[in-house]
């Protein structure tokens, strides 16, 4: 099935959650040749540890990106407020559009609509609005999914599982949170690879199949 996803876009409400959600993923990916576009929508300045400038997300994301092997041109950063995104709904749904009507992915990586996070819920119901044409996965965040179903598994080497955490440890605004720790990642994905008889493995919920 992956061989069909030629074009897959990464949708982030903030930076650092697609690289959690489907690093991996995402290294496999670019492996094989496929074109990954990275669009996030926020920086969350306000989020940010005492002590960090404002832009450092956004200059995190650009190495943590890159360290997957995602292009520069190919990653979009926007700066919607953090915690605001309900109120801006119409904006991120008409951005979504118009990515739609420019790349057409094949494949599109998002939040789940289970997410109790406000802006990862915001992102996943429009995601699913501007891009029902396509397949889309929601990609698990597991401390912000009280409810999620485990549809479909994409089988990791474990370079491609080196490459997320490379790329998770490019945030150094965020390595006081208990997720960043590269054990974690790890761990979590060889449970989920342990599940299908793999090595290691990403999982997501299942929103639309097209083929």
């Amino acid at each position: 099935m992956t061989e069909a996803w030629r074009r897959a876009l990464v949708l982030a409400p903030h930076t650092d959650d697609g690289e959690f959600g489907c690093g991996g993923t995402a290294a496999r990916l670019l492996e094989a040749g496929s074109e990954v576009r990275y669009l996030a929508f926020s920086i969350a300045t306000r989020s940010l540890p005492a002590g960090f400038p404002p832009d450092t997300l956004a200059r995190e994301v650009r190495d943590a990106t890159a360290a997957l092997g995602i292009p520069d041109q190919n990653l979009t950063v926007h700066d919607f407020d953090v915690r605001t995104f309900p109120e801006r709904r119409q904006d991120i749904l008409e951005l979504l559009v118009a990515v739609w009507d420019e790349y057409r992915p094949d494949v599109v990586f998002q939040p789940s609509v289970h997410d109790v996070h406000q802006d990862h819920q915001t992102v996943a119901q429009e995601g699913l609005r501007a891009f029902k044409r396509t397949t889309v996965l929601g990609y698990e965040i597991p401390w912000n999914n009280f409810d999620f179903s485990y549809g479909c598994y994409v089988a990791l080497e474990e370079r491609h599982v080196e490459r997320k955490v490379a790329a998770v440890r490019c945030y150094a605004s965020q390595q006081h949170r208990r997720y960043a720790d590269a054990d974690y990642i790890w761990h979590l994905a060889r449970v989920h690879g342990t599940n299908v008889n793999r090595d290691f493995a990403e999982v997501f919920q299942v929103y639309r199949i097209v083929a």
